[in-house]
């Protein structure tokens, strides 16, 4: 998710790594904190794997500032990464999100549609969080007014983002 956001970033436009961590942080920092010591290992990772590009600038006060940009084989890498996700970024909603926040890289309409016709599928199966044996619990057959309100809350979330993704299709043709 970390190496995802970081390449759909920078594919907007190229980045200071304190710009970048900030734009990291407001995406997914609520659930997952970019800490320093996770991010710039993963910016090294990517430069050595050729996917971005340092560029020194002298600093205004202090020391100098390196700006990131993605180099050609980095926004091949990230369009590849959109077309198919693995399934934890399919399933997982914080993974998810990154995934949709840069999904619009993809140009091709019938491309996007497929990511979100896994999404779709995906939320189209019965789940829950609470199980009897192998059958998933409803909200209304809870006790637990906490465990009811999770499945509530969940359940609103999951229909609103499948009247979305509905629309979504609908639009893209697909």
């Amino acid at each position: 998710m970390l190496e995802l956001a970081i390449l759909g970033f920078l594919y907007d436009a190229p980045l200071h790594g304190y710009e970048l961590r900030k734009r990291i942080t407001a995406l997914t920092g609520h659930v997952r904190p970019v800490a320093e010591s996770t991010l710039y290992p993963a910016i090294k990772r990517l430069e050595k794997g050729g996917l971005l590009a340092r560029a020194t600038e002298p600093g205004a006060v202090a020391a100098p500032r390196h700006t990131l940009t993605l180099t050609e084989d980095g926004r091949r890498e990230l369009r590849r990464r959109l077309a198919d996700p693995v399934q934890r970024d399919i399933s997982d909603e914080n993974r998810w999100f990154t995934v949709l926040a840069f999904l619009r890289h993809l140009e091709d309409p019938a491309a996007q549609s497929a990511v979100l016709r896994r999404r779709l599928a995906f939320l189209e199966e019965p789940a829950s969080f609470f199980y009897e044996g192998d059958r998933p619990l409803r909200a209304e057959e809870l006790d637990d007014p906490f465990r009811r309100g999770v499945l509530t809350i969940a359940r609103a979330t999951s229909r609103a983002e499948l009247t979305w993704l509905r629309d979504t299709l609908a639009s893209l043709g697909g």
